[in-house]
């Protein structure tokens, strides 16, 4: 969800030493942020605890966590700064995911995370949803051969629109599903909890999840 304007938030942004500025600079050379390590990207990462705690969690791969809005960013940047020992393995952009393949070069990302992304339910916006077969034709350009995507929400709707437009996309096909994640055991071993995730099953909505791999 889009927060209101906070005055002075691109500056800070821009200023930030975890902002990757003009990312297109780097293209086809991002692992060189992180001395070579693999790189994940998180698409929508809102105020950015999954993304975070991921690095965190993960310091052999580095992590760049991607947001449209520089006032949505900005909350998860101000997170970063104050830690006492922040990941140094963790760079966050503000751009538009229309552009990844834009920013991005073919075969340059490890593995996409999807959390809890817009589901725009109505049908005129479908080419909107990041799930949609022209996000999934970027997501299949950037990512490495054998790449994962891996797609959590707790919106019915997205999820069966979602599952419907990976298989019928060539380039990928479904390692697992799962439409009750909290209630299953082996897919929950390595699930970090996003905020929305935590509002969301903490309001007894199931949660989804579906992790496809380039072909």
């Amino acid at each position: 969800m889009r927060l209101r304007n906070i005055p002075g938030a691109r500056e800070h942004v821009a200023e930030s030493t975890f902002t990757i500025n003009e990312p297109e600079r780097y293209r086809g050379h991002f692992s060189d942020l992180f001395d070579g390590r693999p790189v994940q990207i998180e698409i929508g990462m809102g105020k950015g605890a999954f993304i975070t705690e991921k690095a965190r969690q993960n310091p052999e791969k580095g992590f760049i966590g991607i947001e449209m809005y520089s006032s949505v960013l900005l909350r998860g940047l101000e997170k970063v700064e104050v830690m006492e020992e922040p990941p140094e393995n963790l760079r966050m952009i503000c751009m538009d995911a229309r552009e990844i393949d834009q920013v991005f070069d073919e075969g340059e990302i490890d593995r996409i995370y999807l959390n809890f992304s817009d589901p725009w339910p109505k049908e005129r916006h479908a080419k909107r949803r990041l799930t949609h077969h022209s996000f999934l034709d970027k997501y299949h350009r950037i990512l490495k051969e054998n790449g994962i995507v891996e797609f959590k929400t707790d919106n019915k709707g997205l999820f069966e629109f979602s599952v419907e437009e990976v298989e019928e996309h060539e380039g990928f096909k479904v390692i697992s599903i799962t439409r009750d994640l909290h209630h299953d055991d082996e897919q929950m071993k390595d699930n970090i909890m996003t905020e929305y995730e935590k509002k969301f099953s903490g309001l007894g909505n199931k949660i989804c999840r579906m992790v496809f791999q380039k072909i």
